[in-house]
């Protein structure tokens, strides 16, 4: 079986979760079985394993389109996109697409980094769901990161191909550190994030520091500066890994107010550094973390206090921080990259007993 992993939206300077998800899933993959990577920027090859690659266009250009003309080309018997929006038009392969979310159906504002046409089409193609329909039910099947996103799935009705779930997980978490009273959020700044609730929250905190991991914009900063009051927030403003993880396993907790997410990848990677998680109660925080977080309403702000206040009281840091330590065994790439390898294998022998002829001389062979 050819296997073509479509690696094209790996990030080049630091990653985004689908850059991470992709790294992540593929070198597990790689490690089980013969994988050939799809890039569109040679700077991508140093995330990725040491596989054969093919250079294709850029997935944001028009020609994403008619990318399958590219990729026939190839041969490959299955392909597998961590996105959803690999064009198929023309195809002659199996097909595996991702959809790892429905937030922007619910929270239409798009990534600022998009250029403006981008942004247009971003919000005129999630006024409806029949675009979405119309993508999916053109792959041979679908993937997605989290139980609650293939119930979401399944509610709107956006597929008839088989769904199944491919988690995210961690990587490989480093050593304790000496604990600090760091509080750390790794995600954007969109509105649905809820990150004021967590600038507010140290005006009650002032004995802690909020670290805030991403790229952040001038306005931003200061705004959440001022709901602050002047107690300490620190801005990495898109921290390395290495320092991400540095703050992180000496962390007193990770903190996410997010209103909607389809996975959650910082709770498993703060879990599985023995760092608690304070969250909002959401579906998906609740399938992640399990027993091992702590829950509390986006807009709480005395609710997180509360919440942060307790990993202070004798035990509960050690009893949270083991409980997260096992929460976190669930997720692994290796275990991922294994469901992922079946669905491929059952994709590429559906299409070969399927496409006229082909089973004939499957059978043929093995006589």
């Amino acid at each position: 079986m050819r296997v073509l992993f479509d690696c094209r939206y790996v990030r080049v300077d630091r990653h985004d979760g689908i850059s991470r998800y992709t790294v992540g899933l593929v070198t597990a993959l790689a490690a089980m079985h013969p994988v050939e990577l799809l890039i569109s920027d040679y700077r991508q090859l140093a995330h990725l394993p040491d596989r054969p690659w093919h250079l294709l266009s850029d997935p944001t250009s028009v020609r994403e389109l008619f990318v399958a003309r590219q990729v026939r080309r190839l041969g490959p018997d299955v392909v597998f996109s961590p996105m959803q929006t690999m064009g198929s038009w023309g195809r002659r392969y199996g097909l595996v697409l991702t959809l790892h979310d429905l937030i922007y159906y619910r929270h239409r504002r798009p990534p600022a980094e998009f250029a403006a046409p981008i942004r247009l089409l971003w919000r005129l193609y999630h006024l409806a769901w029949w675009p979405q329909r119309l993508l999916l039910n053109r792959a041979d099947a679908v993937a997605t990161v989290s139980v609650t996103t293939a119930r979401l799935i399944t509610d709107h009705r956006l597929t008839r191909r088989p769904v199944t779930v491919v988690p995210n997980a961690p990587q490989a978490a480093g050593e304790r550190t000496p604990r600090t009273r760091a509080l750390v959020y790794m995600g954007s700044f969109m509105p649905y994030k809820a990150v004021a609730t967590l600038a507010r929250a140290m005006r009650s905190l002032p004995d802690h520091e909020l670290h805030l991991m991403s790229r952040i914009s001038g306005t931003e900063r200061a705004r959440l500066s001022g709901l602050a009051g002047g107690e300490r927030l620190v801005f990495h403003d898109g921290a390395t890994d290495r320092t991400y993880h540095q703050v992180l396993c000496a962390a007193t907790a990770l903190v996410s107010m997010s209103r909607d997410e389809g996975f959650g990848l910082p709770l498993v990677e703060a879990m599985s550094a023995g760092t608690p998680v304070v969250v909002s109660d959401i579906p998906v925080f609740r399938e992640v973390g399990g027993d091992a977080a702590t829950y509390v309403a986006p807009d709480d702000v005395a609710g997180l206090v509360r919440a942060v206040r307790e990993l202070d009281e004798p035990g509960v840091w050690e009893r949270r921080s083991a409980a997260a330590r096992r929460q976190a065994t669930r997720y692994s790439w290796t275990e991922s990259a294994r469901v992922l390898l079946a669905m491929l294998e059952g994709v590429a022998a559906t299409r070969r007993w399927a496409t006229p002829g082909r089973g004939r001389r499957l059978v043929r062979r093995r006589r």
